[in-house]
């Protein structure tokens, strides 16, 4: 395979993306634009998938959204997930524009949060012949409130995302806090658990340690089960039950109302392990290949 430098526009923002190409193509192949973790920069989990796909015969993007990584935007480190639905939009727009895609076999594929953005992408967007998600972190109230640890904690860190961009609008002040920590539990992902995945990340300057407060406004609002209750693309759900939040999981895959639709469980298989073990990642990528290759066409 080969991986260029690409830029697309999405509503005025410039975005940067890594386009992984299958080597020897004698005709225009499917592609996908691939979504990651929050706070994620296309390095990561969305670069592991990209070059597995691509070995696999398909034409893989992974992009930063807007306000992350090499794509402009502001304020930076801001987590919208609209906005990040946006940007999948233009990134099939992109991918449409190229002259070794065919543009009617376009997929979708997502890691941990983006899952419960392209569920919203791909629902809203009848492109897409099929999608997939990963270990995905689905959204609706009950999973919010178990994300949060309780209600209470959910409505207050809500309210302080809107007092944050309230501030953000009246003075152009964005308020920061890490994105991770191992023991602070003000921070965009608090926990040691994420803490030791995210800050080697970090530490080779690779991805920022930094959440706009603000963020919590948008997040906290977003929600994917009706996305999921109008999914009309094929769909395949690889999940575990040491995957994030797996009651949201299957939830959310109940609410898809089609029938063309296929839940991959492994019960034991952690969720970082869907984003760097290698062993993890070649299995998942042939299961996702395999589902797109049946619907070809």
């Amino acid at each position: 395979m080969t991986m260029i430098k690409v830029m697309f526009p999405s509503n005025g923002v410039s975005l940067a993306g890594d386009l992984y190409i299958p080597d020897n193509l004698t005709r225009k192949a499917p592609a996908l634009p691939i979504l990651g973790p929050m706070t994620f920069v296309k390095e990561q989990a969305p670069t592991e998938y990209a070059r597995r796909l691509a070995e696999r015969g398909f034409i893989a993007l992974a992009f930063d959204p807007r306000y992350h990584g090499e794509s402009k935007g502001e304020p930076r480190r801001f987590e919208s997930p609209i906005a990040k639905v946006e940007d999948v939009r233009a990134a099939v727009d992109y991918l449409q524009s190229r002259a070794d895609i065919d543009a009617d076999q376009i997929f979708a594929m997502a890691v941990c949060q983006g899952s419960s953005e392209m569920l919203r992408a791909v629902a809203d967007d009848r492109r897409f012949k099929a999608l997939s998600t990963v270990a995905g972190h689905y959204r609706d109230h009950e999973a919010d409130i178990e994300w949060m640890g309780t209600a209470a904690a959910l409505t207050e860190r809500r309210e302080r995302g809107e007092q944050a961009k309230k501030h953000y609008e009246e003075t152009g002040e964005v308020k920061y806090v890490p994105a991770v920590d191992p023991e602070r539990l003000d921070v965009g992902m608090p926990g040691r658990f994420v803490w030791d995945w995210y800050s080697p990340w970090a530490e080779r300057g690779i991805w920022e340690n930094r959440y706009a407060v603000m963020s919590d406004a948008d997040l906290l609002a977003y929600e994917s089960l009706s996305a999921a209750s109008s999914i009309q693309a094929s769909y395949l759900m690889i999940h575990s039950d040491n995957s994030f939040l797996p009651n949201a999981a299957r939830r959310h895959f109940e609410a898809v109302p089609i029938a063309d639709k296929q839940l991959s469980w492994e019960g034991s298989t952690g969720h970082f392990q869907y984003y760097e073990d290698p062993s993890v990642l070649d299995r998942t990528a042939d299961k996702i290949a395999d589902w797109f290759r049946i619907h070809l066409g």
